[in-house]
């Protein structure tokens, strides 16, 4: 298949930063807007999107999570023929500059999954930090070595066909971007690291559940170093 790359935006009660991120974004790519049960101001403002065509708009009944969205916009890039699909945030934290790098190293290595690498200024928060170092930890375990930088930065390029295989088996909340970068190196895909710049602004909005979230990340580390060790034993 000719490398022919989409955006994949998903968005969920980002009103003040989505219309931005797909206005920027369009300069280099096709947008696939993928709204995640937003509340009326968040809809409305991925609706104006839409009627404007400034990107293909699909509207999810409820809220089902950042894995759940960003899995239906590959379900819709696949339909639409699409090779790769760049993922990023409603949220406008990524450096949106980089990403004819990021499609550079798509087109070089078709097969490869390329990953954001975060460069964080000041505005980071502290916690947030020592989650990821965290999570870098049990990842490096999961994948035998250091194979993926940041696990949790949604700035990223996957090959459809792979992404689509895999998606469905991944927890599909903020679990998401960690299992499939995990699932996808165990399938046998190359990674591509690509350092980029990640800011936190007032009009931002996170939908990270500290208690929730880190819980369910836990709980999906527990099971992939159970399979990582499970795969080694048998040979896989």
């Amino acid at each position: 298949m000719a490398f022919s790359p989409c955006a994949v935006i998903p968005t969920y009660d980002n009103p003040d930063t989505v219309r931005e991120v797909v206005e920027l974004v369009r300069e280099h790519v096709p947008v696939i807007l993928v709204d995640d049960g937003s509340d009326a101001p968040g809809r409305a403002v991925v609706e104006a999107i839409g009627a404007e065509g400034l990107a293909q708009v699909h509207h999810r009944s409820q809220n089902g999570g950042k894995g759940a969205g960003v899995t239906t916009g590959f379900e819709l890039a696949r339909a639409a023929g699409y090779s790769h699909a760049l993922q990023v945030d409603a949220d406008g934290q990524h450096a949106l500059e980089d990403i004819p790098a990021f499609l550079d190293a798509a087109r070089a290595q078709p097969e490869a999954l390329i990953l954001g690498a975060p460069v964080y200024d000041d505005s980071a928060p502290t916690g947030r930090l020592v989650g990821r170092q965290i999570t870098r930890f049990w990842t490096n375990i999961e994948t035998y070595g250091r194979v993926i930088d940041d696990p949790m930065c949604g700035f990223r390029v996957y090959p459809v066909e792979a992404a689509c295989a895999l998606a469905p088996r991944c927890g599909q909340r903020m679990d998401f971007d960690i299992e499939i970068a995990v699932r996808l190196v165990w399938a046998g895909l190359p990674v591509v690291n690509l350092p980029t710049k990640v800011r936190y602004h007032a009009d931002g909005v996170s939908h990270f559940h500290l208690v929730r979230d880190n819980l369910r990340i836990s709980w999906m580390h527990s099971k992939l170093v159970l399979s990582s060790w499970l795969r080694l034993l048998t040979g896989r």
